[in-house]
């Protein structure tokens, strides 16, 4: 029996039951959601989570002796630990809880980067990164006098390692790259790079946002040195991420933010912090959110990525299949390794118009630049539809999606 036999199959059905939003109908026609790389839905779980914590535990976190506090800290806590766990991260202690992947960047910048940055110094990005993963760097090494390079990528939207190896001079104080590409799909080679970066003593950093979703992360493995998450895209709620740091940067990491919960004595004289990764939550957390967020992780381990990886997989090949059946039509990202992620434009047609189309179908796309300008300037177009798939999805809702596609341009013809 072959490894693809002994996985255990997903059960779509039942899995879709639990996403109360999928049986909406949108424009009178049954809703085909294939924006997941945009935000992802919310099982029931997840839901309930959120609302529990409102009706039972409403609370702020360590502020109180009382028992809701308690069950608040308890909350927000656990779902630290669920985190540091998922990720294997080897403590606790080293996961800052924030509001996503943009926070965490901007930790990083201004807390790590910035007090390292001087004149003629460089931080390394690429050209496949979502904004998020390159203007806090340019905002920072502005204030510093230094620059960012972005390492290239080919054709077919894969990172060219030995440029990327190449550009890893003395001056590179920083290197930044994205787990998975959130238009093309691309998986990059991390281990890889991470070990080319250690060898020059160059901290990476990883964008981790749109590989959560879709696959195990490890990051004692991928042996990066911050790795930061997003909640919202992987079942939890908005406004929840995560920033993993080894201990010894945020050890070396001042504050960013200031105010309450992440001192440990105020004086007017001076101010001494509490430890990581206190020292870097100030003020009221998401602490709801990240009820959610424990409840979206316990939710992904009860499937297992094995079945979800397979489903997803098999989706993505049928869907990239039919898509190429269309006349005129350009797949952009055809990476040896990526997620299901795909971006297209047809031929004659503006990617927002058929994107309003579609949405006349009941099918949810994501037309635009995606946040990433300079992967569009690449390919040489403005914008391009992007649908994203999730273990939810269907293969009879690809089908579904394709018969709008075909149908809706036919009337941009």
């Amino acid at each position: 029996m072959n490894a693809q036999a002994s996985t255990p199959a997903l059960d779509v059905q039942r899995v879709r039951a639990d996403f109360p939003l999928l049986a909406r109908t949108v424009h009178g026609k049954p809703l085909v959601y294939f924006d997941n790389a945009n935000t992802s839905q919310k099982p029931r779980q997840v839901i309930e989570a959120v609302d529990r914590h409102y009706r039972e535990h409403n609370a702020n976190v360590s502020r109180a002796v009382h028992l809701l506090g308690e069950e608040a800290t308890a909350a927000y806590e656990g779902a630290r630990d669920a985190l540091a766990r998922f990720i294997h991260a080897p403590s606790r202690n080293e996961l800052v809880l924030t509001s996503g992947t943009t926070q965490s960047a901007n930790l990083v910048a201004y807390s790590f980067v910035l007090p390292r940055l001087k004149a003629g110094d460089a931080i390394l990005s690429t050209t496949m990164e979502h904004h998020a993963n390159i203007v806090p760097w340019q905002i920072v090494a502005a204030r510093a006098g230094a620059t960012v390079k972005a390492a290239p990528i080919d054709e077919r939207g894969e990172l060219i390692v030995e440029k990327f190896v190449e550009l890893l001079t003395p001056e590179v104080k920083l290197a930044c790259v994205g787990h998975v590409s959130n238009v093309l799909g691309t998986v990059n080679p991390v281990r890889e790079l991470a070990k080319e970066c250690r060898r020059r003593g160059i901290p990476l950093f990883v964008d981790g946002s749109q590989a959560m979703p879709h696959r195990p992360v490890d990051v004692q493995a991928l042996g990066c040195d911050f790795y930061a998450l997003t909640g919202h895209k992987m079942l939890a709620p908005t406004g929840t991420g995560a920033l993993w740091a080894r201990k010894e940067h945020l050890d070396a990491m001042p504050p960013f933010f200031g105010g309450g919960e992440m001192i440990r004595e105020v004086k007017f004289s001076g101010t001494t912090f509490a430890e990581p990764p206190h020292r870097f939550e100030a003020g009221t957390p998401n602490i709801a959110g990240f009820a959610g967020v424990a409840a979206a992780i316990g939710y992904v381990e009860s499937l297992g990525f094995e079945a979800i990886r397979a489903h997803e997989r098999a989706l993505l090949d049928h869907a990239t299949a039919r898509l190429r059946e269309i006349p005129g039509l350009r797949i952009f990202g055809e990476a040896a390794e990526k997620e299901p992620v795909i971006s297209f434009l047809v031929e004659g047609a503006q990617a927002t118009d058929l994107a309003t189309l579609l949405d006349l179908e009941g099918v949810a796309v994501r037309s635009g630049h995606h946040c990433a300008h300079p992967l569009m300037q690449f390919y040489g177009v403005p914008a391009t539809l992007r649908a994203s798939l999730a273990f939810y999805n269907t293969h009879e809702e690809v089908d579904a999606f394709v018969a709008a596609l075909l149908k809706v341009r036919q009337l941009l013809r």
